[in-house]
């Protein structure tokens, strides 16, 4: 079997594909999370915190002064840039949250899929022990 068709077989598998479907729309879903994160929570958080953008929370390593996080960057100084580590654990809490309600709800339709057996019948007497007792009820009379 040559190169070329091992890795046909190997990609046109099932599991492959759904892998790459996945990635696909992980992607997509990623991009959404980041705007809400980006251009709806995070104003109304910066509101609540007295207009604080955390994408321009910074410090520079050599105690200099700048304004923004793009004009220290274009100066070439050294910072450290915690506002994006914040915007990035947002990203990441919402994004968890997210996938989190989307497994319960996916777990919720598939407990509604599966029909549960109906027990079994309780099992009635037995041919020989109908025959005993109608012998015990006859030999009483």
């Amino acid at each position: 079997m040559g190169f070329i068709s091992e890795f046909k077989e190997f990609a046109m598998k099932g599991n492959v594909m759904d892998m790459a479907v996945g990635v696909i729309i992980g992607g997509a879903f990623g991009k959404i999370i980041s705007s809400l994160v980006e251009d709806i929570l995070m104003p109304i958080i910066s509101l609540c915190t007295g207009n604080v953008s955390f994408v321009d929370l910074f410090c520079t390593l050599d105690g200099s002064k700048y304004n923004t996080l793009a004009a220290a960057k274009e100066a070439g100084a050294a910072v450290f840039a915690y506002g994006q580590f914040i915007q990035n654990i947002f990203d990441f809490i919402i994004i968890a949250f997210c996938i989190f309600l989307m497994i319960k709800a996916m777990n919720k339709l598939n407990r509604k899929k599966e029909v549960p057996e109906e027990p079994a019948a309780p099992a009635g007497p037995t041919q020989e022990e109908l025959l005993a007792e109608i012998r015990d009820l006859l030999k009483q009379k």
